[in-house]
């Protein structure tokens, strides 16, 4: 793939969860203490608000970042933190003009559990990168005339709706410039990872309990794999939810960074993973990113041509 080289870089607003920092004058060095290397950055092309926010999150992980955001909503911080410029989709838009530099077009492709937000988060991201959005089940279902995939599972089965997802994904993965929601079963299938791979592969990982309750609040009948004949709707898709999670969740784990709502809700010290809001989901994926693509020699060959 052709690179481009770019003397001076942005300054990056959200550091990775496992980097330290220091500014000197206009230049923020920090090591990336899981590649084992040192990055530089120019401060540039940033408002005087702006790079006074910049300065207040500098030296945070990007889970303080989130905090930062979470506070900016409506609550005055204490002098020395980041205040109500410090704007969540500011942030968002600024860490997906950083990280869009180095992306060179490339898709991402969103995997997880059905429930976990890939259709809501990558909407949100698209925008944020000028990409374009597309949901894998809605390509099958246009490819068939409209049918719904649960009507395609019912009338020909799960082996036919995998294989025209899998000449989705192909046909995706021909395409610059999206962000693609995949299905929650289209890692079961080693030749799906090799059209995603074309791009970069993200893991919404959402705990079971959390899928369930989204679920079950608007109803399995659009999920043709979660049919139980027993139980409450809570228990119909946690049931469903946790013989899938058996069969996928290695899977998942291929993919090129992890996002854990989990963790963020933890940092960012809320009790229900559902309070956490898209806009800091699609931050902490780009933080992600960043750190697979440094990790993978992208960033180093821009930085130091």
């Amino acid at each position: 793939m052709e690179t481009t080289c770019h003397p001076t870089l942005q300054f990056s607003t959200c550091v990775g969860l496992e980097r330290i920092g220091r500014k000197l004058n206009d230049l923020l060095t920090y090591p990336h203490q899981r590649c084992n290397k040192t990055y530089s950055f120019r401060v540039s092309n940033l408002s005087d608000s702006q790079r006074r926010s910049c300065s207040a999150l500098h030296g945070q992980s990007s889970v303080g970042l989130l905090r930062s955001c979470k506070a900016s909503r409506g609550t005055t911080l204490e002098p020395g933190h980041c205040h109500a410029s410090c704007d969540g989709n500011w942030l968002l838009k600024h860490k997906a003009q950083e990280v869009a530099s180095f992306l060179d077009g490339r898709c991402i492709f969103l995997v997880g559990m059905m429930g976990s937000g890939k259709t809501t988060v990558g909407k949100v991201l698209s925008d944020a990168l000028g990409y374009s959005f597309v949901d894998s089940d809605r390509i099958v279902e246009q490819s068939l005339g409209g049918t719904s995939v649960r009507q395609i599972f019912k009338q020909c089965g799960e082996t036919f709706f995998r294989d025209i997802e899998s000449e989705a994904l192909r046909k995706l993965s021909l395409m610059p410039k999206q962000v693609v929601a995949t299905g929650g079963g289209s890692v079961v299938r080693p030749i799906n990872w090799k059209y995603m791979r074309q791009g970069i592969t993200v893991w919404l990982d959402v705990p079971l309990d959390a899928l369930a309750r989204r679920i079950a609040a608007v109803g399995t009948d659009s999920r043709p794999l979660i049919q139980f004949e027993s139980g409450d709707p809570y228990t119909k898709a946690f049931m469903g939810l946790f013989t899938l999670s058996r069969k996928r969740t290695e899977a998942y784990s291929h993919a090129d960074a992890r996002v854990s709502l989990q963790r963020i809700a933890a940092t960012l010290n809320l009790d229900d993973i559902a309070d956490i809001t898209p806009t800091a989901i699609a931050i902490e994926v780009l933080v992600q990113i960043e750190n697979f693509l440094e990790c993978q020699g992208d960033l180093s060959m821009r930085m130091f041509p």
